[in-house]
């Protein structure tokens, strides 16, 4: 069983509470748009890290984290980008690599918008954890926590930072 802690869109921004959150969690994932390295590295420093560079990170993130990611955690195939839509929406870069790919779970940011939608077609789950950071449109900072247990992505879990 692995715990994952759900992030994305800090925009440099990490408040203290992600620890608390994350702190059962074996990994943290961040689906893009750290906002500086160093944000990366205290995530880092904390649990072991996955992530993909979102469209406002520099050079030094995109040297060190990928644009897309696939992975495989316990039985579960993973797919995640910053900028990749969701069901019936994917954006155009992303809907080929997930129809050849066939992840059983995809993740993607940037939109600042809290998703979590099955892709009947797909036969896979979307995560999108919404936005942790204080810059954007949103009005409240995000986070998801969920358990993969073999072949099982469960226990779900919406975590509200309070007001951006």
């Amino acid at each position: 069983m692995t715990r994952i802690g759900l992030i994305s869109d800090t925009h440099g921004y990490l408040d203290d509470a992600v620890f608390k959150h994350f702190e059962n969690c074996n990994e943290i994932w961040h689906a893009g748009d750290f906002g500086n390295i160093e944000l990366a590295e205290k995530l880092r420093s904390f649990k072991a890290l996955k992530g993909v560079w979102g469209n406002i990170d520099g050079q030094d993130a995109r040297s060190e984290f990928p644009e897309t990611l696939e992975w495989q955690c316990e039985s579960v195939k993973i797919l995640m980008t910053h900028i990749g839509g969701y069901p019936n929406h994917y954006s155009p870069k992303i809907k080929p690599v997930l129809f050849s790919s066939r992840p059983q779970l995809f993740i993607s940011g940037h939109s600042h918008i809290l998703k979590v939608i099955y892709d009947p077609l797909l036969e896979c789950l979307h995560i999108n954890p919404g936005a942790a950071g204080k810059q954007g449109w949103h009005k409240v900072r995000t986070l998801v926590r969920f358990v993969i247990d073999g072949r099982d992505i469960k226990n779900c879990e919406v975590i509200e930072l309070g007001k951006r």
